[in-house]
């Protein structure tokens, strides 16, 4: 074993990490052959799929990198304030990847910096990453990917993955000892509200409701999975909360920094009353998986919850969003008028 590898991985294990592995570029060339196979499965989510293809040639963006660093950090820790459950997913709202005030962002910083003084170029990306995350840290043997999609350890899929480049062939490498899913084991599927979890192993982002209620979906009156979204306004936590292998892995021991002050006035009502400002300024620097442009997105995505599990208190927060200043809030009110008959 490199001595040079045991000291990252013992920093990183040292600093909250769960886990550490460490791979060379080369090992990433069978992401390749697994997007062409998703693409295969899902001819519809070509577009998503070959934006993903430019983690196949980061040696040709990063000529200098010889090795991946791959870390994971456990986020199924935090106390969820139960009034988002099911509207809000967990991960978005313990998000650590952009937060300075977390801990997690801050032992993120100390890792990298570590590694510098090593003398090694070590560099991130820290939303979305330099890498396939899932696929490295399966290279590395870090865990499994499950029939959900999603990567697991012995303590669940609750996790963050984070990946450095850097600039010195290395190689740490586990021998994952993980029981892997049942193939009678259907209940992700089964638990996917929109079907797009439709095979193990599969899953298409057109129909996922969590890409509809982030980046995706632009006109929820015509949206063709705007029931299947039910009450959910950012994100999906359906396959994952159905997962036999995560029962009992969220332990809410810990609080997340500032969670409770931004969302004890969070509902589908306040959304609605939310001034472009603070969902510029205080909600999207949060949740950045909407853009600050496409804000109104929380107020349309709040009117379908409110449609799809209609009570008599939504009707004036719909009739007040029809003066909204944003023309889609305004249509999708005026359209939750007409299809609610109210």
């Amino acid at each position: 074993m490199n001595s040079l590898s045991l000291q990252i991985k013992n920093a990183a294990l040292d600093m909250g990490y769960e886990k550490c592995g460490i791979i060379k570029m080369s090992d990433m060339y069978g992401y390749e052959e697994k997007l062409d196979e998703r693409i295969e499965r899902t001819p519809e989510a070509k577009g998503f799929y070959q934006s993903q293809y430019r983690f196949v040639q980061a040696q040709d963006t990063h000529p200098w990198a010889k090795s991946i660093v791959i870390c994971v950090r456990r986020y199924g820790k935090y106390n969820i304030p139960e009034h988002l459950k099911g509207m809000i997913a967990k991960y978005y709202l313990v998000d650590s990847r952009a937060d300075e005030n977390s801990k997690d962002f801050q032992d993120s910083l100390k890792f990298e910096k570590y590694m510098q003084d090593m003398g090694l170029r070590a560099e991130t990306e820290r939303k979305f990453g330099l890498t396939a995350l899932r696929f490295a840290a399966m290279k590395a043997g870090l865990g499994i990917v499950r029939r959900n999609n999603f990567f697991y350890t012995e303590n669940g899929s609750w996790l963050y993955l984070e990946a450095w480049l850097i600039d010195k062939e290395l190689e740490e490498i586990e021998i994952p000892n993980i029981r892997p899913c049942s193939e009678k084991c259907n209940l992700c599927i089964k638990a996917c509200p929109s079907a797009s979890l439709s095979k193990p192993y599969t899953m298409n982002p057109i129909s996922c409701v969590s890409c509809i209620t982030t980046f995706m979906g632009r006109d929820m009156p015509k949206e063709r999975f705007r029931k299947e979204i039910g009450d959910w306004v950012y994100g999906c936590d359906a396959c994952q909360d159905a997962c036999p292998m995560n029962k009992n892995r969220w332990t809410e021991t810990e609080e997340f920094p500032y969670l409770e002050e931004l969302t004890k006035n969070i509902s589908l009502e306040n959304i609605i009353k939310m001034d472009y400002n603070f969902l510029e300024n205080v909600m999207q620097p949060k949740f950045w998986y909407i853009p600050k442009q496409d804000v109104w997105k929380w107020k349309v995505n709040a009117i379908n919850a409110m449609v799809n599990n209609y009570k008599e208190q939504y009707k004036e927060s719909i009739y007040e969003a029809c003066k909204d200043s944003h023309e889609k809030v305004r249509e999708m009110a005026e359209w939750a008028i007409h299809k609610l008959n109210i």
